[in-house]
């Protein structure tokens, strides 16, 4: 049964969802407001030039990207508004490092359909925009000027959103809320054998569950001694997907380090059997970068795309569609996520951002082995 499926039949049988990442006394999101077809009043006057020659490229846009169809909704919906004429948008759902792989591949035959790369895979991304490799389109939206300085990543690659880690959980199999690595691990001790082969982390071969599970290790000086209690009881996956899934079928009790951007859906659907909260020792932030590739075949369309969901409209369908904005002028409201909501949970001193920049093989190495060595086998 898909996961989507299970989330509907839940729905219409369970109670009202939870809250613990969100306010259910917030108010309600107003509709989003679209300028159609022009730019914010502070774009450069050469920028109608550029959406006049978006209208020659024939309405269509490429995304390699690995990031979910919900995500995506609010976000193509509301730039295909604003710039009618843009009529396809393709958008596959990869995993982390295949986004680079496959952009990479075509590129080598001359030959990719890709117009724009998002993936939150930081250390993919800092291998992949090495300098001097001419991998992305060099482009400076308008855009930065009204963003915080880590809007900007790498050369050539913002921030689309900025998406913290959870702690996911099964409602009815763990009715005690884990509150952070700490709690969780206290909560597990309690009864371990209840928790064996049942908790999920993401597998650190891959660049994403590397990143953020290094970072937090980085920024926790308690890290390791919580870990040494889970991970002998944890199975890795590859996807977040794949985890919010079996935690909402019972596979899993629950789960750490699990991305809040595919996890939100699953909480809204889930009529209160998911959960998933903010670590109270560290929540980790990984932004999602967004670049142009370097011969996009609809360049003018990928940077009206980037510019839109850079810009105060754009961070708003952003955050409807479960990915975390940041942009100050962004409402807080009912289904809206925002990385406010984020440091007003934990602390500004308890958020870990993670940097777009290359970890040594041998640091890599080093972190992968040690925490696969505490792994179940």
């Amino acid at each position: 049964m898909s996961r989507r499926l299970i989330a509907s039949l839940l729905a219409l049988t369970t109670a009202a969802a939870l809250t613990a990442c969100g306010g259910a006394d917030e108010p309600a999101a107003p509709p989003n407001q679209i300028a159609e077809g022009t730019a914010p009043d502070y774009y450069p006057a050469e920028y109608a030039q550029l959406i006049e020659a978006s209208k020659g490229e024939g309405g269509e846009l490429t995304i390699y990207s690995n990031t979910d169809q919900e995500n995506w909704a609010p976000i193509f919906r509301d730039f295909k508004k604003k710039y009618p004429w843009v009529t396809k948008i393709s958008a596959n759902n990869l995993d982390s490092d295949e986004v680079f792989q496959r952009v990479l591949s075509e590129q080598a035959t001359g030959n990719s359909p890709a117009d724009i790369l998002v993936s939150n895979a930081a250390q993919a991304w800092a291998e992949y925009n090495e300098d001097g490799k001419d991998r992305l389109l060099a482009y400076e939206s308008p855009e930065l000027a009204k963003l915080p300085e880590f809007a900007k990543l790498m050369p050539n690659v913002y921030a689309m959103s900025m998406d913290p880690m959870t702690i996911a959980y099964n409602t009815q199999l763990v009715p005690e809320a884990p509150t952070g690595l700490a709690s969780l691990a206290a909560l597990v001790n309690k009864d371990r054998k209840k928790f064996e082969n049942k908790i999920t982390t993401r597998d650190v071969k891959g660049a994403f569950g590397f990143t953020v599970s290094h970072a937090f290790t980085e920024a926790d000086p308690n890290a390791w001694n919580n870990l040494q209690q889970l991970l002998p009881l944890a199975r890795p996956e590859t996807s977040s997907g794949t985890q919010t899934e079996k935690i909402l079928a019972g596979e899993y009790l629950v789960g750490f380090f699990i991305s809040a951007a595919p996890a939100y859906p699953v909480v809204k659907n889930s009529g209160g059997l998911f959960q998933v909260t903010f670590l109270d020792d560290g929540t980790t932030v990984l932004p999602r970068g967004i670049g142009i590739a370097p011969k996009a075949p609809h360049a003018a369309t990928a940077k009206l795309f980037t510019d839109f969901v850079l810009s105060s409209e754009g961070q708003r369908a952003v955050a409807e569609g479960g990915l975390t904005s940041y942009r100050e002028d962004v409402p807080q409201a009912e289904g809206l996520h925002t990385y406010q909501e984020v440091v007003q949970k934990v602390g500004e001193d308890k958020v870990i951002r993670v940097d777009y920049k290359l970890v040594p093989d041998a640091d890599v190495q080093q972190f992968t082995d040690r925490w696969n060595g505490l792994l179940a086998q």
